[in-house]
């Protein structure tokens, strides 16, 4: 039974010094290093936001919105963000500690200007697909632990979609090895995700 770990987004403009930072998102960078390097897992999956410098979900895309102002995308009601994780910047890139010479597989996603990417698997119109179930598909995956940045958002639409596209397969969240952006919206996350039959679990279960 394949058992994968999905690194969500631990890249450097999620964490401090980034262009869209989470609070105190570098801590879980240590987390993911001991679990990949347990040889609990069979596969390594990280993903990784990757905008175009022009991505309709950035506020300076929006004459007179700002930051973390909702506005419009597409016809559906956007979260308006700061420029991040442009494609080719340091913002985009995985954080520098993170041993990402174990990483199996890389997954990029919000590469489509027209459409926010919160979740690892598709976008967040649900039409366009990023490949990763199929993979995880093909790979056998049976187990599936997911972690990362940020919890609220783009580790929160992972699990649930994880959860929607693989019905077959477990999934469990790692709670110490993320991060979220708003504590309300955390622990309503947590709440929701239990909902949908996602295990809550701490790293040391699995890598004291």
């Amino acid at each position: 039974m394949t058992k994968a770990l999905l690194l969500i987004d631990i890249q450097n403009g999620f964490c401090p010094g980034g262009n869209l930072p989470v609070a105190d998102g570098d801590a879980v960078v240590p987390v993911a290093n001991r679990l990949m390097r347990s040889e609990y897992y069979d596969l390594i999956i990280a993903s990784q936001d990757w905008h175009p410098a022009d991505h309709g979900s950035f506020a300076s895309q929006h004459p007179g919105k700002h930051p973390f102002e909702m506005g419009v995308l597409a016809g559906q009601q956007q979260m308006m963000w700061p420029d991040h994780c442009v494609q080719g910047t340091d913002d985009a890139k995985f954080h520098p500690d993170l041993e990402t010479k174990l990483f199996d597989y890389v997954q990029k996603k919000g590469e489509n200007r027209t459409v926010d990417s919160y979740s690892a698997f598709r976008d967040n119109d649900r039409a366009a697909l990023t490949g990763l179930g199929q993979y995880l598909v093909g790979k056998g995956v049976a187990d599936l632990d997911i972690m990362g940045l940020a919890t609220d958002y783009c580790v929160r639409f992972s699990a649930l979609d994880a959860r929607d596209m693989l019905p077959n397969v477990t999934v469990r969240l790692i709670a110490d090895g993320c991060r979220g952006i708003d504590p309300q919206g955390v622990v309503q996350t947590l709440a929701d995700l239990r909902e949908a039959g996602v295990e809550i679990i701490d790293s040391g279960a699995i890598a004291p």
